[in-house]
């Protein structure tokens, strides 16, 4: 047959072992249509016995007759078996996006990709040739993380200052990073088990409603202090904090609290409760826009995976009683995440 190969009895032995006890069960399904082929048989023959997509029985007669049966049975010269389509496949992942030839979506997809490369090459290939060579490249599909644009002219001279102000704290003063959770009833969505081809399924109300949480994370001991929750995320919240922390760090002569620019943090109401409690508190700020140079922030990462995602509280009542038995249980399990403002560029 036009796809016929053979093989010495070396290379048999190599790749009978590979198919009865390889590891590798992707390298064994590989190793038994080679095998197949050498003894005679025909494309749609093997189809009927292995079940396999004519891409693949090809790509495995091509493995063996570019680098023999190492590729077949390894990973062994993928770069010599990669289609010339594949590197401008890959350029425009990174460099390009579905609109710049003329289509009317913001991220590309298998079947965009197969289109916008016949328009321009002429080469036709399928969406799932298109998929499977991407993977073999190491690329994946994945939800990209968010970040923010926007950079603080002064980032730097912040953090650098926040970085001196901890490292000469005296005995007798402490430090805070502070910032407000939003709690909603409206669960957040997260990965789960599931059975295979079935979708597991999500509870959500059919009115949201939410309250806000502030909290600080005690610099010398990793203790999380959280206040009560309140309806509006607002100067009267951060207030109300703001005399937790007077309570309970009472044993300090002077908190500082670093906290971010938000518009209520600078508040005239604020203003005036400085002045009057200006020998016990001072406010820091950290730079705009970098949410990651507050170790508080992966703290809230770590309630909303632990409590909120995909929870099956009926009220939020109930969610927030399980929230704030969390936040006690979890006290004073964060000294660890003082090494974010460390890592802080």
């Amino acid at each position: 047959m036009e796809g016929s190969i053979r093989l010495s009895a070396a290379d048999r032995k190599t790749v009978l072992k590979a198919y009865r006890s390889g590891d590798d069960v992707q390298a064994a399904r590989r190793a038994q249509i080679v095998l197949l082929a050498a003894h005679g048989w025909s494309l749609r023959e093997l189809r009927a016995i292995t079940f396999a997509s004519f891409g693949l029985m090809l790509d495995c007669l091509r493995r063996f007759r570019v680098g023999g049966v190492a590729a077949v049975i390894g990973q062994l010269r993928r770069a010599a078996i990669v289609p010339q389509w594949l590197a401008r496949v890959l350029a425009w992942l990174a460099q390009r996006t579905p609109r710049d030839f003329g289509f009317f979506r913001a991220r590309w997809s298998c079947a965009t990709l197969a289109e916008a490369l016949a328009w321009e090459t002429g080469t036709r290939v399928s969406p799932e040739t298109l998929r499977r060579r991407l993977r073999l490249a190491d690329w994946r599909w994945r939800r990209p993380r968010p970040v923010v644009g926007l950079v603080d002219p002064d980032h730097a001279a912040k953090v650098r200052q926040i970085r001196d102000l901890l490292s000469h704290l005296p005995d007798d003063e402490t430090a805070v990073f502070q910032d407000e959770v939003d709690v909603h009833l409206n669960p957040k969505i997260g990965a789960c088990w599931m059975p295979c081809g079935q979708q597991a399924e999500v509870v959500t109300p059919g009115n949201n409603q939410k309250c806000h949480v502030a909290g600080s994370l005690h610099w010398r001991t990793g203790t999380l202090l959280v206040s009560p929750q309140g309806r509006r995320r607002d100067t009267r919240l951060f207030l109300r904090h703001l005399d937790y922390l007077r309570a309970r760090l009472r044993n300090y002569r002077r908190i500082h609290v670093i906290c971010d620019n938000a518009a209520f943090h600078r508040s005239r109401a604020v203003n005036e409760y400085l002045a009057r409690w200006q020998h016990r508190l001072e406010l820091h700020w950290l730079p705009r826009y970098a949410p990651q140079t507050n170790p508080i922030e992966r703290v809230w990462w770590h309630f909303h995976e632990n409590i909120t995602r995909n929870h099956r509280c009926s009220s939020l009542e109930q969610l927030l009683d399980q929230a704030y038995e969390w936040f006690a249980a979890q006290r004073g399990h964060f000294l660890e995440m003082r090494k974010i403002v460390a890592q802080a560029a």
